[in-house]
Formats: structure tokens, C-alpha cells, sequence
């Protein structure tokens, strides 16, 4: 697809969420175990994809973007980055996060207290469920599907009829860890992207505790993260092959990584 210039993009992204948020600085405890990372393989990304869930299944990654007229959800190859099948959302709706439950695909919104469900198969809607605030991310277990809204709660709703059973607050230690955003759910625990920072917080769903911290500082070369939106955002997981793919917004591409523990001096 055509790359949108870029001061185009720029009167876009000053439209939403405010360029300079206030941000929670969040303290890494001394004995909480850090990772880095490895490239694996590099895949091509669509660079007007403002990417804000993504999803893998059977050689396709499913990705939602974001922003009022711009929102979809496609079907995407992952090995050449070719768009499959799309479904555009209307220009009153900031698409948000995605997950795949059985044969469904669900998407949030932003502000507009709306989620939709999908068919899998051609994207056909086939109902919308509603909650209340925002909505940022999503993943699911196959049991339940985990919600996030910005602040470091997350939210529990029944895979079935997607009634919130639950919330648990996130926490590192005694410190709360919010702006949680893109989440996926990988070998028992939940990943989810910090929101404008370059650290994916590892979860336990059962009781909200960090188990680790991911850094991802140097992933991608700041020569291509000319917009300030353009902001690491994007985790899919093969747990077949036991693949990790991120990307970020409007980033060109998407990264195969493996996780190295990180030695502290």
C-alpha cells in the first residue's frame, strides 16, 4: 500500500492520543528477572499500518489498526507482508486491540465503548459487545480473554457471552504498572507492550504479579521512527513453532525475536 506522507500522518496522530502523555516512571525491582533480545528473522510490515493489536494463526499474522477513517482489520502474510483481506471500520471508531478466539476474531475500540466479532474466515460481523471506558488491548487463553484499558488494571470477560467477570491490578513489587496496552498471551503468561516505551511487562494472569520485564531498546533503527507515534506496539505468538513476532506502529517491519536473559552487574 502507498506510504502516507508524513506530514499528513502527523495532523493524523496529533488528532489522538496526546503527543506527550504523562507517563508513569516505573522502577525495575533490583531481583526482577530482564531479557533482550535476538532477531530471528525480519519480515516486511505495511508502513501506513498504525498497528494496534496483532495476532498469529497458521502462516497469518491478523492485525487491527487504528485512528478515526484509517481503522481495519486484515488478514495479513507473514512472510511478504501482503494484505490478504480487510475490513474497514467506520470513521467514528479508533480501531484498538485484537485476539482470536475459536473461529472469531475480536476487536476494540478506542473510546467508543464498542467491541466487534468477526468471522474468521471473511471477516463478516456477525455481532458488537459493549464496555464501559476504554479499550487498548486484548488476548485470550482460549478460556477467557484478557482486556486492557491504559491504566494497570486488566480486565477478565468470559470468551463466550464477553460479560467481565474479573479485573487484577498489574504490579511490579508493591508498584503499580500501568499505560499497559497490546497484550498476548504466551506460554502461561501475558505480554503486553508499555505504552510509548520500549519494554514488553511479562504478567502472571493468575495474581497481576510481573514475572520479568523485556527491553527492546535498539529493535528498530531510529532512522525509521521519524513520528513520534511510531512506537513499539505489536505482539504475536506461534505456539507451535514457539515464535515471538513484535512490531510497532507505521513501523516497515515485523521482527521474529528469541529472548537472552539479561546479566545485571
Amino acid at each position: 500500500m502507498m506510504r502516507i506522507p508524513q506530514l499528513v500522518v502527523f495532523f493524523l496522530l496529533t488528532a489522538c492520543r496526546p503527543l506527550f502523555a504523562a507517563q508513569t516512571s516505573h522502577q525495575i525491582s533490583a531481583k526482577m528477572p530482564e531479557y533482550t533480545f535476538a532477531i530471528v528473522r525480519v519480515f516486511p510490515h505495511d508502513t501506513s499500518a498504525y498497528t494496534q493489536g496483532l495476532a498469529y494463526r497458521d502462516g497469518f499474522l491478523y492485525e487491527g489498526t487504528g485512528l478515526n477513517g484509517r481503522s481495519s482489520l486484515r488478514k495479513v502474510r507473514l512472510e511478504t507482508g501482503e494484505v490478504l483481506q480487510h475490513v474497514d471500520l467506520g470513521s467514528e471508531f479508533f480501531g484498538e486491540g485484537i485476539t482470536l478466539v475459536k473461529d472469531n476474531v475480536l476487536q476494540l475500540t478506542w473510546k467508543s465503548e464498542r467491541g466487534f466479532v468477526y468471522d474468521l474466515n471473511n471477516f463478516l460481523l456477525l455481532r458488537t459487545f459493549s464496555y464501559s471506558g476504554e479499550g487498548w488491548g486484548l488476548t485470550t487463553n482460549g478460556r477467557e480473554v484478557f482486556m486492557s484499558d491504559g491504566t494497570s488494571e486488566i480486565r477478565v470477560l468470559d470468551a463466550e457471552t464477553l460479560h467481565e467477570k474479573r479485573r487484577f491490578g498489574v504490579h511490579d513489587g508493591s508498584t503499580p504498572v500501568d499505560q499497559l496496552n497490546e497484550l498476548e498471551f504466551v506460554e502461561g503468561q501475558i505480554f503486553a507492550n508499555v505504552w510509548h516505551s520500549n519494554r514488553v511487562a511479562r504478567i502472571s494472569p493468575r495474581t497481576g504479579d510481573l514475572v520479568g520485564w523485556i527491553d527492546l531498546t535498539g529493535l528498530l533503527s531510529p532512522i525509521y521512527r521519524l513520528e513520534s507515534e511510531a512506537v513499539l506496539n505489536g505482539i504475536a505468538y506461534d505456539p507451535i513453532r514457539k515464535r515471538l513476532f513484535v512490531t510497532g506502529k507505521l513501523w516497515p517491519s515485523v521482527f521474529e525475536i528469541s529472548l537472552i536473559p539479561k546479566h545485571r552487574r
